[in-house]
């Protein structure tokens, strides 16, 4: 007798696998101009990290900073579900920020810094912004 146990006959079936399609989103990346605001933190004031937007690539995303942790990064849930659920309404990325940026009670633990919605050369400048301690494009250190 074989200590070996009998291969399942399941193993040797073929494995559809249906693409199905998620919920509508934007591009998440982009190398032309975007407009982004800081997220903050509702309790201390503490930056989040940024939401951007460029309509020339269809895009918008929620940068996490990295000096913000566990607690930035798990933020990102409730923008990205704002985001996608702009998206299905047709909104566009730029309208999409402006409305967040707007909004005076949001979910979440964060909201947007009043002041902060800006101008960058391109998604990669504020990815770099969430990284590092850098200040935000076009503002001084002090601000």
């Amino acid at each position: 007798m074989t200590s070996e146990r009998p291969l399942n006959p399941r193993f040797d079936e073929d494995v559809n696998f249906n693409l199905v399609s998620g919920p509508p989103q934007y591009r998440n990346h982009t190398d032309r101009p975007v407009r982004y605001f800081t997220v903050v933190d509702k309790e201390d004031g503490s930056v989040l990290g940024y939401l951007w937007a460029s309509d020339a690539d269809d895009a918008a995303a929620y940068e996490p900073r990295k000096a913000g942790g566990p607690r930035a990064a798990n933020e990102g849930g409730s923008w990205i579900r704002r985001l996608r659920e702009r998206k299905s309404r047709g909104l566009r990325p730029t309208q999409t920020l402006v409305e967040l940026y707007n909004e005076p009670e949001l979910g979440g633990r964060g909201r947007p810094l009043p002041g902060s919605l800006t101008d960058a050369p391109n998604a990669a400048t504020v990815e770099a912004l969430a990284v590092g301690d850098q200040p935000a494009v076009g503002r001084s250190p002090s601000e």
